[in-house]
């Protein structure tokens, strides 16, 4: 299917270039994280977003750590971060810090106070929050906006030295306690938090709020455009204050876009954190979870997301996408380029009474029938084998082309088999499927007699491998109400029988299960002796297109 996207911020670009808004400086771009949590599908949205625009226009991508609260910060964080960017395939110009800019940003401070747009104020945090007004109603002033400058300037630096306790006093721009924009009543831009920082250790115990040191980070590494998600848009009025008191020549522009809303995935850091600290699932790899290393650990591959990317564009509006797109380009992409392997999750025995009693022979199997050059298999056959439980039925259903009493189907890439009689236990159920096979029908003999409707897998009870298989659900799914809640059965486990060749499957390598879906060999359970595969996508697609 044809890719049709607009990108907005693209045409922005394209104007600035034509109008040599930045001279003749490249365009400059930056993913900004903040190092709190693992990297979601939303951030896979703004990586491909900045690292392809600098691409694009021949330019450059920094990977910048926005660690400016300690309080919340890892190296953990770090670390899975970078693996993350590159594993989506892209290289940052420079791997900077906001903690590389502490300085800076203090002196910036100091300058805002000097020019009386920066004042220290005493005032609590609620006591904050009760003078901010409302949507409707202005602010109102701190009775500290007036304290001179020169206290200002020693306070603050008192505050560096560590002479007072967090949350004793803060550093306020003085802007307008009137405005309409909330966020330019007089925000806080410098708090006292004596925490240990992943960088910078206990070198400092004031540290600068996010939108204050945002706009100086930008700046200080020439950015051109500083891209976004829409809830900052509120914000670029004092993004664009901040540069301007500052007097910064040719300022980067702040833009925004629409952050990426998904179908049954909930995608906030916070949240999902909540899930990793209360046990709901084994980690932030977990291949429920939306994060990029979940992602990863359930199969997808960085081609997948980054076309799902592509596909649903850039747009200042927010909406939801259906959850479908996303599997159906892992489909796409794992369709031409992945071996098949036939799996049986619900092993039923199947005797074939007019095979040879001690005779083991190998059919020939195709390993992608997309694409022959990916090569054939061999795969025991013999007398007993294993199909799946679904694949007979009793009294058989209108249409059903499989086993029933009497009914002859084509076992995958051998022959035409009958069933002829079901075993059952002394409970009734059915235990085994006696069936007779036509020697005359092989795959692959040219046999041009009969037809038969059915084509099942198997795999041959001698040489089956037992194997472990983690079926996933939505992690999260609407309730009778409509509300978004946990799904208690969002994992199953399936002890299934498959091919004896599966024992040579390594960790993270990727199959299609015949009839099933797509299976990736789990990175942390699969071992010699246990094999372990996650489902990545099932086979049956929902996504319609356009």
């Amino acid at each position: 299917m044809a890719v049709e996207s607009t990108n907005f911020i693209h045409a922005i670009i394209d104007k600035d270039l034509e109008n040599r808004t930045y001279q003749d400086r490249p365009v400059y771009t930056r993913f900004p994280p903040e190092p709190n949590g693992y990297l979601h599908i939303g951030h896979a949205k703004s990586i491909c977003l900045n690292f392809s625009t600098a691409e694009k226009y021949g330019g450059k991508c920094n990977l910048r750590f926005d660690d400016t609260n300690p309080i919340k910060e890892d190296t953990e964080y770090v670390d899975s971060i970078e693996n993350d960017v590159r594993w989506l395939g892209f290289e940052w110009d420079k791997l900077l810090f906001a903690s590389d800019y502490f300085e800076d940003m203090y002196h910036c401070a100091v300058q805002l106070i000097k020019k009386g747009k920066a004042y220290i104020c005493d005032l609590t945090a609620e006591e904050i929050r009760q003078h901010r007004g409302t949507l409707t109603e202005p602010g109102k002033e701190s009775p500290y906006r007036d304290r001179p400058i020169e206290e200002s300037l020693a306070i603050f630096e008192d505050m560096r030295n560590g002479k007072y306790k967090d949350g004793d006093k803060v550093l306020r721009a003085k802007i307008d306690m009137s405005s309409p924009n909330i966020n330019m009543r007089d925000p806080v831009i410098y708090r006292i938090a004596h925490a240990t920082h992943h960088n910078t250790g206990d070198q400092w115990c004031i540290y600068p709020m996010y939108d204050y040191a945002h706009p100086i980070e930008d700046a200080i590494e020439q950015i051109t455009h500083s891209i976004c998600t829409l809830e900052f848009e509120d914000h670029r009025p004092l993004y664009d204050w901040v540069l301007r008191e500052l007097e910064w020549e040719m300022p980067p522009q702040q833009i925004e876009f629409a952050r990426l809303n998904l179908t049954n995935t909930v995608m906030s850091k916070r949240y999902l954190k909540a899930l990793v600290d209360n046990g709901t699932v084994e980690g932030w790899d977990d291949p429920r979870m939306p994060t990029i290393a979940g992602l990863r650990r359930r199969g997808y591959t960085p081609e997948s997301i980054r076309d799902f990317c592509d596909r649903i564009g850039v747009s200042k509006a927010n909406s939801t996408v259906d959850i479908s797109l996303l599997e159906h380009c892992i489909r796409e992409d794992l369709k031409p380029k992945v071996d098949n392997r036939m799996v049986v999750f619900d092993p039923l025995k199947v005797v074939i009474t007019n095979y040879p009693e001690d005779q083991t022979e190998e059919v020939v199997i195709e390993n992608n029938k997309e694409d022959e050059s990916m090569g054939f298999r061999n795969v025991p056959f013999s007398k007993e084998l294993y199909v799946e439980r679904d694949d007979f039925m009793e009294i058989p259903e209108k249409k059903y082309f499989r086993l029933f009493i009497g009914n002859e189907v084509r076992f995958k890439g051998a022959y035409f088999i009958t069933c002829n009689e079901a075993i059952k236990d002394e409970a009734g159920n059915i235990t085994e499927l006696r069936c007779t096979y036509d020697p005359e029908t092989k795959s692959g003999s040219g046999f041009e007699g009969r037809k038969v409707k059915g084509t099942i897998h198997w795999v041959n009870a001698a040489t089956a491998l037992p194997v472990k298989v983690r079926i996933y659900d939505y992690l999260m799914i609407d309730n009778e109400a409509g509300e978004s809640v946990i799904n208690t059965d969002s994992l199953r486990e399936v002890s299934a029988m498959g091919e004896p060749s599966l024992v040579d499957a390594k960790a993270g390598e990727r199959f299609q299960f015949l009839r099933h879906g797509y299976y990736i060999a789990d990175s942390e359970l699969n071992t010699e002796t246990e094999k372990v595969f996650n489902q990545i996508v099932d086979l049956k697609s929902s996504y319609k297109g356009k």
